[in-house]
C-alpha cells in the first residue's frame, strides 16, 4: 500500500478492518447466524448490520459533518446535507458468506459533490486490501495493480453477476451471457460485485459487467478499476453509471469491445436496438418451445379412435425415424463444460 495514504483513507482503512473482524468472527460459527429475507434471493444477516455500525461509528467519530449512505440503513446517519458521503456495503457477498463459500467482501467509498475520490474494497478472508485515491492510483496491499494487458476478447476471462430477483429478465440476461460466453475465454460469475471489479483493477480478470446494481456494489471498485488504467460504464458506455443499474468495466480496449456487444441491452438503448433484443428473445422461445403435436400426442389420440387389436396389429416404426429425431441439447451447447460459468 501506498506509505503516504490520504488522512481519509486511514479512517477508511481503519473502519474496513473493524468490519472484516466482526465478519472472519461470524464465518468461524456460520450456523449460528441469523438470516432474515430483504426480498426473494436477498438475504441479510446479523453479521450485515454489525459490520455497517462499525463502519459507521468508525466514519463518524472522525468526520462527524459527514453523511452516510449505507445497504442496510440508508441515508439515516450522519449529515445529509454534506458534499462528503460516505457510500458503504458492509458485507458484500452475502449469499456466499451463508453458504460458507469465502468470496466476500467490505466496500466503502467517499463521494465529494458527487464524485468518488477514496475507495477501500476488503477481503477478510484473505486479508487483501485493495485502495485507491483518485489520482493516486490503485493499490492491493502494498504492491501497485494495473488492469490487464490484453486486447482481444477472445483471450479474455470476463466475470458478472446473474439476474435474482422476481422480475428481472432471464431469458434477455442469457443471450448477453450467450454473447459475451462465445467471444471468450470464459465467464466468472463469482457473487461479489465489488470483489469482481477488485479482480479487474488488479488485472486478475479482464472485464466485467452486469445489470441491477446499486451504487454501494460499485463506487469503491469503480475507483479501483479506473485508477488502475480501466474504464467504466453503462452498457452505453456513458460515464454517468453510478446509480443506473449497470455497469461494464475493463482494460480500455476489452470495454470497448463489451460495449459495442452489450449496448444493445442497455436501458438506454436506441429502440431500434431494444426491438432487435425483443426479436430475437421471441425467436429463441418459439425454437425452444415443443412441437404442438408430439408423438406422444398422436399415439394418445389414435389410442382413443383404433380398437385395440388394431393397434396390436400396427407395425413398429421404422428404424430411420431415430435419425430424424432433433439433436439433443448437449450438442447444442455454446460452450464446454471446462467454460461454463460457476
Amino acid at each position: 500500500m501506498s506509505l503516504n495514504l490520504h488522512p481519509m483513507m486511514n479512517v477508511a482503512v481503519k473502519a474496513a478492518r473493524a468490519a472484516g473482524n466482526i465478519i472472519n468472527r461470524a464465518a468461524l460459527d456460520i450456523e449460528s447466524v441469523r438470516v432474515s429475507q430483504k426480498m426473494a434471493n436477498d438475504f441479510v444477516t446479523e453479521v450485515d448490520h454489525a459490520a455497517e455500525k462499525a463502519i459507521i461509528d468508525t466514519l463518524l467519530a472522525a468526520y462527524p459533518g459527514h453523511a452516510i449512505w449505507a445497504e442496510e440503513s440508508g441515508r439515516e446517519h450522519g449529515a445529509q446535507d454534506s458534499e462528503f458521503v460516505w457510500i458503504i456495503d458492509p458485507l458484500d457477498g452475502t449469499t456466499n458468506f451463508i453458504h460458507g463459500l469465502p468470496i466476500y467482501c467490505v466496500s466503502i467509498a467517499l463521494a465529494v459533490k458527487g464524485k468518488v475520490e477514496q475507495a477501500v474494497v476488503y477481503d477478510p478472508t484473505r486479508n487483501d486490501l485493495f485502495t485507491a485515491t483518485k489520482g493516486r492510483g490503485a493499490f492491493l496491499n502494498d504492491r501497485r495493480i494495473r488492469v490487464s494487458k490484453r486486447t482481444e476478447l477472445k483471450g479474455c476471462l470476463i466475470s458478472t453477476g446473474f439476474p435474482f430477483r422476481d422480475g428481472d429478465n432471464f431469458q434477455e440476461y442469457l443471450a448477453m451471457v450467450g454473447d459475451v460466453m462465445q467471444r471468450t475465454a470464459g465467464i466468472r460469475r463469482p457473487g461479489a460485485a465489488a470483489l469482481d471489479l477488485a479482480y479487474v483493477a488488479a488485472g486478475y480478470t479482464d472485464g466485467f459487467f452486469e445489470r441491477g446494481l446499486q451504487p454501494w456494489d460499485v463506487a469503491a471498485g469503480s475507483l479501483l478499476v479506473t485508477e488502475a488504467g480501466g474504464l467504466v460504464g453503462n452498457f452505453t458506455g456513458e460515464a454517468d453509471y453510478l446509480d443506473q443499474q449497470e455497469c461494464i468495466a475493463g482494460a480500455p480496449r476489452v470495454y470497448g469491445q463489451l460495449v459495442g456487444m452489450l449496448g444493445k441491452y442497455s436501458k438506454f438503448a436506441s429502440a431500434g436496438d431494444k426491438a432487435a433484443v425483443r426479436q430475437a428473445a421471441a425467436s429463441t422461445l418459439s425454437q425452444a418451445a415443443p412441437p404442438a403435436t408430439t408423438a406422444a400426442t398422436t399415439a394418445a389420440t389414435t389410442a382413443d379412435t383404433t380398437p385395440a387389436t388394431t393397434l396390436a396389429a400396427a407395425p413398429a416404426a421404422p428404424p430411420e425415424t431415430a435419425t430424424n429425431a432433433p439433436p439433443s441439447a448437449a450438442s447444442d451447447a455454446p460452450y464446454a463444460a471446462s467454460d461454463a460459468p460457476f
